[in-house]
């Protein structure tokens, strides 16, 4: 099955680059172009698209306020900002909004189009930059969610490997287990670290240090 994609940019030129290059790949199918936040939520609602490309800044309503709006609407569509900014106070608000990935606009072609496919797949997609914003911030005022709700030995083992960016398959055969069970206890990790998605996971884990082997819980 092809991945539906919606392409929300104000730049005319960034938006038919980007469209010239995607309509190459046979497993992408291009459903839309916004010019703004606006016109992305609307587009999101009449076409469904799997995967939004999303910029950060543009008129009318931008890309943070736009992905916190499609989220709410759609929680299925998948949010990959593809901006030029990689600044604390655009990367970490984007993904508390509900982004699951972050790239920049000097990203090689291919890298984008593989990036579109390990999103639709549960796998990281943040640019270096965007990870290291996230991994500074770290609220100390109030106990973290993993201190209040404990994690089994398992659910660290699968924690662990998800944080290295692994497939439920590849998580699966790490740890001698069945991608079923993997499955089980990613859901129970979601609920106890209070996150939607394997994104929102694995920076939990690099967030608060919990992605390391030698870590203790």
């Amino acid at each position: 099955m092809s991945i539906k994609l919606l392409i929300a940019d104000d730049h005319h030129v960034v938006r038919r680059g980007l469209v010239f290059f995607l309509k190459t790949q046979k497993d992408i199918e291009i459903v839309g172009e916004a010019k703004n936040g606006v016109e992305a939520v609307a587009m999101v609602k009449k076409f469904q698209p799997d995967v939004v490309l999303m910029d950060l800044v543009m008129p009318e309503m931008d890309g943070i306020e736009a992905t916190r709006e499609i989220k709410r609407a759609l929680p299925s569509t998948e949010i990959m900002m593809l901006t030029s900014f990689s600044d604390q106070d655009h990367v970490v608000p984007a993904i508390e909004a509900g982004a699951a990935g972050y790239q920049l606009k000097d990203i090689e072609p291919d890298e984008l189009a593989d990036s579109i496919r390990k999103l639709m797949n549960g796998e990281n997609t943040l640019h270096p930059k965007a990870t290291s914003h996230l991994m500074t911030r770290v609220n100390q005022d109030e106990p973290s969610p993993h201190e209040v709700h404990q994690l089994t030995r398992r659910e660290r083992d699968v924690l662990l490997e998800l944080a290295k960016g692994k497939s439920n398959k590849e998580i699966a055969s790490s740890l001698f287990i069945t991608e079923k069970t993997v499955k089980t206890h990613i859901s129970n990790l979601f609920s106890k670290l209070e996150v939607s998605d394997r994104t929102q996971a694995a920076l939990y884990a690099v967030k608060h240090g919990l992605a390391s082997p030698e870590r203790k819980f």
